[in-house]
């Protein structure tokens, strides 16, 4: 295999490959939209039941075209007969939790089970059928996109247009139900109304994508993508544009590189590719992937060990100076360690790191000294400190004793906006707060 027949098989200038690989395309981006409602809804096995459920359709519909004469292949009849067991298959889930204790998962794993191990058996009986063929009916369960029609193309084409416009007009009410769905209730949404129109899409994608992905996979059609783009954004219609493109995507390169590979099972492929794009949004995505979050996580750690070490040593210095102006004086490492507790090799670090952000100076003796930024940030960090523990004695009646730990733990996120709401509550001015350790009792009730 050359690099120009994968060039020219990527940018479908074959002709045979050129419309399996569009099907396929807009296939996923139809997916990645309707799924990501589905994901919010946490709902993901609902469509994996669905798809196992229309297994017994196909071959019951190849069963009834036959007996009528008909060509037992044909593929709008065994779409019609796919949709008919695979909404039966959701009513029975929706049967089982209303009239039941079981739960989602237990209910759907019951009917994906049942109606696959149905499907399978109806399609041994009938490949018995005298006169008939049921070959090919099994790459209903892996997908085969390189036999798709024209007509195939302009049914997705026509599923992508449909969902499309429904998400556009139904997304306020799609968004209300995926994250409140009691609230919407209470406020005389018809939720009712709303699942349904979700359900039938979810529906209608799962139906199509059964010849392309395959009744196994499509599942993974309709997750991974929207999964995948949760990693890059917090924000809905950028996390359905997202699912959409890495959907597109998945369905092109997938579908490329099995007509490469013939003898790999399509819907296998496709599903690789969108894993792979998966993996690559877990790892990179700036929202929720694991090296940036990896690295938020080490950028908060070094500005909370900062400011402990400046507030460290700006409170040594109050004890030192007491009932007088602070003036910025050398201080031991001893004393450092005594009033707060230090792992191992962390002191040395974050004096290390402070001297490098300008913010400490090390003196011949050994001794260390605040700069003069270091001892403005760190009259700034011990001041919001004790804002903080004085609105927690104030508002959430905490001993003055243990506040100083309750303020610990979210000092670090405190910006600007957050002090001045903090300053109006408490009406205090810009000016020196005393240390809330010294309040009396009474005097914080």
């Amino acid at each position: 295999m050359s690099w120009d027949l994968v060039i020219e098989t990527l940018t479908l200038e074959h002709h045979a490959v050129r419309l399996p690989v569009l099907g396929v395309t807009l296939l996923g981006f139809t997916a990645g939209l309707i799924g990501t409602f589905l994901l919010l809804r946490k709902q993901s096995l609902l469509g994996d039941a669905l798809a196992h459920a229309t297994l017994p359709g196909i071959g019951i519909a190849f069963a009834i075209m036959i007996s009528l004469g008909l060509s037992g292949r044909a593929l709008p009849g065994l779409l019609i007969g796919a949709a008919t067991t695979g909404l039966l298959g959701i009513l029975t889930v929706l049967a089982i939790r209303r009239t039941t204790r079981l739960k989602d998962d237990a209910a759907m794993g019951i009917v994906l089970s049942v109606f696959f191990g149905l499907g399978l058996v109806i399609l041994k009986m009938v490949s018995n059928l005298p006169g008939s063929s049921a070959a090919g009916l099994e790459h209903f369960i892996f997908g085969t996109p390189a036999t798709l029609l024209n007509s195939d193309f302009y049914i997705i084409a026509g599923t992508l247009l449909l969902t499309a416009i429904t998400t556009s007009y139904l997304l306020k009410e799609f968004t209300l139900v995926c994250f409140d769905q009691n609230f919407a209730s209470t406020q005389g949404w018809p939720t009712l109304l709303i699942d349904i129109a979700l359900l039938t899409l979810v529906s209608i994608v799962t139906v199509v994508g059964l010849q392309s992905v395959g009744i196994i996979l499509i599942i993974a059609f309709l997750i991974i993508p929207p999964t995948a783009a949760r990693f890059w954004t917090h924000k809905l219609k950028t996390t359905l544009i997202l699912a959409s493109l890495i959907g597109a995507i998945s369905g092109w390169l997938g579908s490329s590189f099995s007509s490469l590979y013939y003898k790999l099972p399509a819907g296998a492929v496709i599903v690789l590719a969108a894993a792979t794009l998966f993996l690559i949004s877990m790892l990179f995505g700036p929202a929720r992937g694991v090296i940036p979050r990896f690295l938020r996580h080490r950028k908060l750690q070094r500005k909370v060990g900062r400011q402990h070490l400046l507030r460290s040593t700006y409170e040594i210095l109050e004890q030192q100076q007491p009932n007088q102006a602070i003036q910025n004086l050398p201080i031991s490492l001893s004393l450092l360690r005594q009033h707060r507790y230090w792992t191992r090799g962390e002191l040395p670090r974050l004096i290390r790191q402070a001297k490098h952000e300008d913010h400490l100076e090390r003196q011949p003796d050994g001794q260390i000294q605040l700069s003069e930024s270091g001892f403005g940030e760190a009259s700034r960090i011990t001041r919001n400190h004790r804002l903080w523990e004085l609105y927690l004695i104030k508002h959430a009646d905490i001993a003055p004793s243990h506040v100083d730990r309750d303020a610990d733990m979210v000092e670090h996120l405190l910006g600007a906006e957050i002090v001045q709401q903090l300053e109006a509550e408490l009406d205090t001015p810009n000016t020196e707060i005393p240390s809330p350790h010294t309040i009396q009792p009474e005097a914080s009730q």
